[in-house]
């Protein structure tokens, strides 16, 4: 039942009042008969075609703005920093990079401060980014969602496993063994459902109050991470770094493509530009600093693991605490596990924050049902997308272990930063009505052979240990930005703030995710794409539709206005003659 907006248009009308009609999921004309329903589905190839090539805006703004660049700093790093360095660290470690990880960790930061920069752009200029059209803003904002529904997932079963350490018990023994389950599905998780549960009430209730305990969870978590850096290198012993890249740089880079998932995170902070005061300065600012703060603590983190105790001898389920006990500190374990906690519970916050607010997006355009879009009168926040988003996770939390979750993870992320970073070039070098015919065609060219070189690399890393494949790919995508910076003239200026050394830097960013995706294993690609069928199917039978009908709704509504107007001025000449 939802409680807030009625706004069928996406506007700003408000209502209390409990609302569960399929109006409030399925109002549209394409949905109001079977023979209506029946006739749209007959029409999918020409509406497709429209919402191939639309843009659609969203203007309206329901929510309060209340933040500043000093929340977002905190917000980010917030999001960020949790289970991917506490966790997975010691899992590639030992099973991929050896103390080499620390590069690891430079190569997945640099992708993502890439991708932080053409985030900004789109969150600065326009909140619901869609330079690829309707049907690819689709699908990537599935994806975003898979994305927060399963890092959320990730971190807390994380969260259990850290709290059991905390409580001298090993990491699973707070899960339910279902024997009958597969192994990968069979550690049943109720701790982390209770903890989702929480997470969602606090997020419902207020933005602001959110950011008020993010900043206390974010300064105790600070506060924990200069400790493990201080003490752990005054037990540190070189010798630990003799055999600095035991599995080679394949190992630093396969081990780069799942520590992506411990930059996880920072895109909530865009989803904010709607009560951000002053997104033009306040955006940028957030998102670099907390990136630039972020992935210099976990390359002196990374440091400080390997350098305490012989990376063979690293535990893969708590390395911290569990290195602290290793070289005569025991009792630090216990403040590394309820740091570790208070940075997870940060994760998920701004985590819960963010994904409600990309479902209201999502739901405005009803591309999702507009029930979704409600926004409660009282608290100004989205309450059933926040509810919504917060019970799939939980579902998936309940099952699901670490290693499956890590790994869709990245790939999920890695091909949302990918379309953005296409989604800003395409941005930068195409308007409609205004760039050429042959701009198009040179852009189109550009593009295609940027995305070819850079799929070429991922695919012979994939399957090839030799190194002459990259001397024809690299300079071919050389090449094609080349061609795009030469060539191709920008048809549009970023009104407030803009990516510099565009196309260099987009183009940078699609390259490196792309070849990171070649690290990731085949199963992982199986589940992903069962999820974009799906996805594919539900926009098919209800999304297209659904947009198209409110899409051409919008456009009647905008012709009678402009009708209306002519009238209007038509009557005052004659009445003055």
């Amino acid at each position: 039942m939802g409680i807030g907006s009625d706004s069928g248009d996406g506007g700003g009308i408000r209502r209390r009042g409990c609302s569960c009609s399929k109006d409030d999921f399925l109002p549209e004309e394409s949905f109001q008969s079977w023979g209506n329903y029946v006739k749209a589905i007959k029409e999918t190839p020409f509406r497709l075609k429209d919402r191939f090539l639309t843009r659609s805006s969203d203007k309206s703004e329901l929510m309060k703005k209340t933040l500043n660049w000093w929340d977002l700093i905190w917000f980010g790093m917030g999001a960020v920093i949790g289970a991917g360095i506490f966790v997975l660290t010691g899992l590639e470690v030992r099973k991929e990079a050896g103390p080499a990880v620390v590069l690891s960790y430079v190569v997945s930061g640099v992708s993502a401060i890439l991708s932080v920069f053409c985030y900004t752009e789109f969150a600065v200029e326009i909140p619901v980014a869609v330079e690829l059209g309707d049907f690819m803003a689709f699908i990537a904002a599935g994806n975003i969602l898979l994305e927060y529904v399963i890092g959320g997932a990730a971190v807390s079963r994380s969260w259990t496993s850290y709290f059991a350490t905390l409580c001298n018990h090993k990491p699973n023994e707070f899960r339910i063994t279902a024997s009958s389950l597969s192994e990968e599905y069979s550690h049943l998780d109720p701790i982390a459902v209770v903890v989702i549960a929480l997470i969602c009430l606090i997020a419902v209730l207020s933005t602001k109050g959110s950011s008020r305990l993010n900043y206390f969870a974010s300064i105790v978590h600070i506060v924990v991470i200069l400790f493990i850096i201080i003490a752990g290198l005054a037990k540190a012993d070189t010798k630990n770094y003799e055999d600095f890249h035991p599995f080679g740089p394949r190992g630093i880079f396969k081990a780069s493509a799942v520590l992506f998932f411990a930059y996880v995170g920072f895109d909530a902070v865009s989803t904010m530009a709607e009560e951000t005061k002053n997104p033009g300065r306040d955006i940028p600012i957030g998102l670099v600093g907390s990136m630039l703060i972020t992935t210099v603590a976990y390359c002196l983190l990374a440091v400080t693991l390997c350098l305490m105790v012989p990376y063979q001898n690293i535990d893969p389920d708590a390395p911290f605490s569990v290195a602290f006990e290793d070289v005569g500190m025991g009792w630090a374990k216990y403040l590394v596990a309820a740091g570790a906690l208070k940075g997870m519970t940060s994760v998920l916050l701004v985590g819960a924050v963010g994904q409600a607010r990309y479902l209201t997006h999502i739901a405005r355009t009803h591309m999702m049902p507009p029930w979704l879009a409600h926004v409660n009168e009282k608290t100004g926040t989205p309450v059933n997308a926040t509810v919504v988003m917060m019970a799939a996770t939980a579902i998936i939390v309940f099952f699901t272990n670490l290693e499956i979750l890590s790994n869709l993870l990245s790939i999920s992320t890695l091909f949302i930063f990918m379309l953005v970073a296409l989604a800003l070039i395409v941005r930068r070098y195409y308007v409609s009505g205004e760039t050429t015919q042959a701009g198009q065609i040179k852009l189109i060219v550009c593009l295609i052979v940027i995305l070819g070189s850079s799929v070429a690399t991922s695919i012979y890393w994939g399957v090839s240990d030799g190194w002459i494949g990259y001397t024809i790919s690299a300079p071919i995508w050389f090449l094609g930005t080349l061609g795009l910076w030469l060539l191709v003239p920008q048809a549009r200026k970023p009104k407030l703030w803009g990516v510099p050394l565009v196309p260099w830097l987009p183009s940078a960013s699609i390259a490196i995710n792309i070849f990171l995706l070649g690290s990731i294993d085949r199963a992982s690609f199986e589940r992903f794409a069962v999820w974009t069928g799906f996805i594919l199917a539900y926009y098919f039978f209800f999304g297209l539709h659904a947009s198209y009908d409110t899409a051409k709704e919008a456009e009647k509504q905008q012709q009678g206005n402009v009708v209306e107007l002519k009238r209007a001025e038509e009557g005052v000449v004659q009445s003055s003659m």
